[in-house]
């Protein structure tokens, strides 16, 4: 199991920020090619837009750049003029953006179908939980450590309020390794309900939404984080795991 109050903290900064990226309803059209998201784990800024993603069921390819990171901080500067996260690059129509709030109101205008939350709400309700989050979390996906870059990237299926997925993607986030981020925000009341139990109660359940469809096809059962690496062609559920498997193989 993760360290306790390693996991604590991580408990702690879902609380604050609940309801933001625990459920979802999907945008009205999804983008053809992913969106790329250039950001810090645990960068309140960051989260928000990550927040955003998650409520309209929107991937993207993250590119973690943390502190001291060289692997795709200097990406950034060559493309928007300087090293300000998050940045959201979208190849579908060419747009490139800093700023957390233009972000979230691209999103939504352009995928959601629907207003976004007004920019006032975010600055007097949302930011500062995200801000609390991040200061519960002292740092943790924050600051690069040395690793190896996979040929590939990963792929994470995630819940952005899970306090296990987060340990998970502050760990890729320190090493540097970019995955498609695979948002399970949740839909339905069964959803609410833990795995082991939902497996054992409702054999048959009927998940809905694609990315969690597409992991129930895929491994038998819905339960985050799931990371498959496709450089070792590796499946992992459990936190625990997966952090370990990251280290291990990619750690310098």
């Amino acid at each position: 199991m993760p360290n306790p109050i390693n996991l604590a903290t991580s408990l702690a900064a879902t609380t604050v920020t609940l309801p933001r990226g625990l459920m979802t309803h999907a945008a009205a059209s999804q983008p053809e090619l992913p969106l790329e998201l250039y950001e810090m784990e645990n960068c309140p800024y960051c989260r928000v837009v990550r927040e955003a993603l998650s409520a309209l069921d929107i991937d993207a390819l993250v590119y973690p750049c943390p502190k001291r990171g060289e692997r795709y901080r200097p990406r950034v500067v060559e493309l928007g003029g300087k090293a300000s996260f998050p940045f959201l690059v979208d190849p579908n129509t060419g747009e490139q953006m800093y700023e957390s709030a233009d972000i979230i109101d691209y999103l939504y205008r352009t995928y959601g179908g629907r207003r976004p939350l007004p920019r006032a709400a975010i600055k007097l309700l949302v930011q500062p939980a995200a801000n609390l989050a991040s200061v519960l979390r002292a740092g943790a996906g924050l600051r690069m450590r040395p690793s190896h870059a996979p040929e590939q990237a990963l792929e994470l299926f995630s819940l952005e309020s899970s306090p296990f997925a987060r340990l998970v993607r502050e760990r890729l986030c320190e090493l540097e390794l970019p995955y498609r981020l695979r948002n399970m925000g949740r839909t339905k009341a069964g959803d609410f309900i833990p795995p082991v139990v939902r497996r054992r109660l409702m054999p048959r359940y009927a998940h809905a939404g694609r990315n969690r469809k597409a992991l129930a096809e895929r491994t038998g059962m819905v339960q985050v984080p799931y990371l498959y690496d496709p450089n070792t062609d590796t499946g992992l559920y459990e936190s625990d795991a997966i952090i370990a498997y990251l280290t291990e193989t990619y750690a310098a």
